[in-house]
């Protein structure tokens, strides 16, 4: 685990990088053409499934309801998807899962075809398509880092961004079109074409597995683990605060957009699809100049200025009827929406070791849809009892007092934090190797420290006591001798002998900077004096007893 420093001011200025380097790697290139093919397909069946639904229907609730059934998957399965996304091998479980979205959009359309689509089957195949949407996401953003360099990340995620945006702007716009062509069954025989893309990527990707001498962690154990260190990180919280003090109120935009154009503007699917497509243009358009901007404006100061004017977009949404107007509203709407959803990604992939980077951003996205999916059902309830008007207006209200309310919760000022495993703790002095699963395990570190470093060494220690806690440690103290004032001895306690191994694996360069910070603190000659003890029976059978 790292040392998380305290948020500066000011972003430091990063060497300007062209945001398409990353395509020069060609594994890079082909995955994200394969993607945006397949969100494309995606963004066209968004549309086809709420557009038919407005066709079945006039009920506001059941419009909503199918962003609701896109989305809530993800609140639902995202840490298990995370846990499995880390202990096993990622490109056969990419595979499983684009083959049960390809299998699911099959389904949808053979049902459209057969006239046997009603509302409550068009919500159930678009939970399935978003249960594998929620299976995948994880393990495709914990890919990234596995298929450019440390110094392209950030560009490849703006490319991911850009990626899923140029999508959202042909996607909607074509879907449009080809209903009021050939019929909404067309843009579901679309999508179920767009998975094979990548099913084929997928399949000649030859990955290298990352190896470790021990055992993978079990699914269960994998998502305590990752909520773990969600709780104890000092930013990843931050970011998740951020997340729901936008994602609820922003959600009422995408829900409310279809009975807009059908009930206010009396308009078809072809200005549906052309107001969606303006929000994919929009963030397609300030994706090209967000370098630039982020070296001028801090992280913090972008996300407040893109949740005011998203705020002001759906205010304007409120009161105006003029498709002229609404037209570069959106195109506002999807510039502030790239500007929130890029700089907290960014930040969330910052946040997070390698080794619990899928289950960490788990944790992002169930807030993030999460978000969504329960903003969607409560506007569309909102918008039956008291208008999409004043729902419009509620949601504008909401973004901006979330801007003052979320204020101190930074998510700037991480990028100098080095998770790269540092393996410097040695390996523990044991009489007779204890098995795996023996625990619960106390470490002990004696300290005696310098009469003038007190301070500087509980400030260390507070620190630490987050690095111990998000490692692993279930319990952490530290006691003072009062025969002598200057001894102390820090302890915890984990689970099982395993989990203290997969300790010494997850020490980052970061944290041994401030372990060498503590160490200075110590009295001349002195060093620090490790013990390691290890409950004679089963760890289970321990914690069992200890909780007694």
């Amino acid at each position: 685990m790292s040392k998380e420093k305290t948020p500066v001011p000011q972003n430091k200025t990063p060497p300007r990088q062209s945001i398409w380097q990353p395509l020069a790697n060609k594994l890079f290139l082909a995955v994200w053409l394969a993607t945006l093919v397949s969100n494309i397909g995606t963004w066209m069946n968004d549309l086809g499934a709420a557009w038919l639904m407005t066709s079945m229907t006039t009920s506001p609730v059941m419009v909503a309801l199918v962003q609701t059934a896109t989305t809530l998957p993800i609140m639902l399965l995202a840490i298990p998807a995370g846990a499995l996304a880390d202990i096993v091998d990622r490109r056969r479980y990419l595979l499983a899962t684009q083959i049960w979205m390809f299998v699911s959009a099959s389904g949808l359309l053979f049902c459209t075809l057969s006239g046997l689509t009603t509302g409550w089957v068009l919500v159930l195949f678009t939970f399935l398509l978003g249960c594998g949407t929620a299976m995948s996401m994880p393990a495709w953003s914990a890919v990234t880092p596995e298929l450019v360099g440390k110094k392209e990340l950030h560009a490849a995620i703006t490319l991911n961004g850009l990626g899923v945006n140029i999508s959202r702007a042909i996607g909607p716009a074509v879907a449009g079109y080809l209903i009021t062509l050939y019929g909404v069954p067309s843009v579901f025989l679309a999508n179920t074409i767009s998975f094979l893309g990548v099913i084929v990527v997928i399949a000649c990707w030859k990955r290298t597995p990352s190896e470790s001498g021990l055992p993978a962690e079990r699914c269960l154990g994998a998502m305590r683990s990752g909520l773990r260190y969600a709780r104890y990180s000092s930013l990843l919280p931050s970011i998740l605060v951020r997340g729901i003090g936008f994602f609820p109120f922003a959600s009422a935009l995408w829900a409310l957009l279809p009975i807009l154009v059908s009930q206010r503007l009396h308009a078809g699917s072809s200005v549906y699809g052309l107001l969606t497509a303006c929000i994919g243009l929009g963030a397609v358009t300030i994706a090209f100049v967000l370098p630039r901007i982020r070296q001028r404006i801090h992280s913090d100061n972008l996300v407040r200025l893109a949740t005011l004017a998203y705020g002001g977009a759906s205010a304007v949404l409120a009161v105006q009827d003029n498709l002229y107007v609404l037209l570069p509203v959106m195109l506002l709407a999807g510039a502030a929406w790239i500007c929130v959803m890029s700089s907290l990604q960014v930040a969330a992939q910052s946040s997070l070791p390698d080794w619990v980077r899928a289950r960490g951003l788990s944790v992002f996205m169930m807030v993030f849809m999460g978000g969504m999916a329960g903003g969607s059902l409560l506007w569309g309830y909102l918008a039956k009892r008291y208008g999409i008007e004043t729902s419009f207006l509620i949601a504008a209200a909401g973004l901006i007092v979330s801007i003052f309310l979320t204020w101190r919760y930074r998510i700037g000022g991480y990028d100098d934090v080095d998770f790269t495993p540092s393996m410097h703790w040695p390996l523990p002095i044991v009489d007779q190797t204890p098995e795996h699963d023996k625990g619960p395990v106390l470490v002990t570190i004696e300290y005696t420290v310098a009469s003038d470093k007190f301070r500087e060494f509980h400030d260390g220690l507070q620190h630490l006591k987050k690095i111990r806690k998000r490692d692993g440690a279930y319990f952490w103290q530290v006691f003072q001798d009062t025969a002598k004032a200057d001894h102390y001895i820090e302890c915890f306690m984990v689970e099982s002998w395993l989990e203290h191994l997969r300790q010494h694996e997850r020490v980052s360069v970061s944290d041994r900077v401030l372990e060498d910070r503590i160490g200075a603190c110590l009295a001349a000659g002195e060093s620090k004096k490790i013990n390691h003890y290890v409950a004679p029976g089963y760890a289970k059978k321990a914690k069992r007893k200890l909780k007694r």
